[in-house]
């Protein structure tokens, strides 16, 4: 089998323009992904907190001072808020707690 036909080159030139224009498309695409994760800490905080109120107030019979428990559960949580988002703004780390993950498929 042979085949004599061959492209003209106007197709073929206007096929290499469209591949380069692809690969142009590619390349300015960012090749990795960010994923922060300041708010992390601050989260798992607020969780580990409410859930020792909700359990302080379960818990506990007497009813003030279960009150006082869970106070100062949600009192722990809000401190750790604060703290989290003044600690991410007066140190400056937000850029650090990133997880960078590349894109497959992408010319770097």
């Amino acid at each position: 089998m042979k085949m004599a036909d061959v492209p003209a080159p106007e197709l073929n030139n206007k096929l290499k323009a469209a591949l380069y224009q692809q690969e142009a498309v590619l390349r300015k695409q960012p090749a990795m992904h960010k994923l922060s994760l300041w708010y992390l800490p601050m989260v798992l905080n607020l969780i580990t907190f409410s859930l020792l109120a909700l359990f302080a107030l379960i818990m506990i019979e007497n009813i003030y001072l279960s009150c006082f428990a869970a106070g100062i559960c949600v009192y722990a949580g809000v401190a750790g808020i604060l703290l989290t988002i003044v600690g991410i703004k007066r140190a400056n780390i937000k850029e650090d707690i990133i997880i960078r993950i590349e894109k497959r498929g992408v010319l770097a």
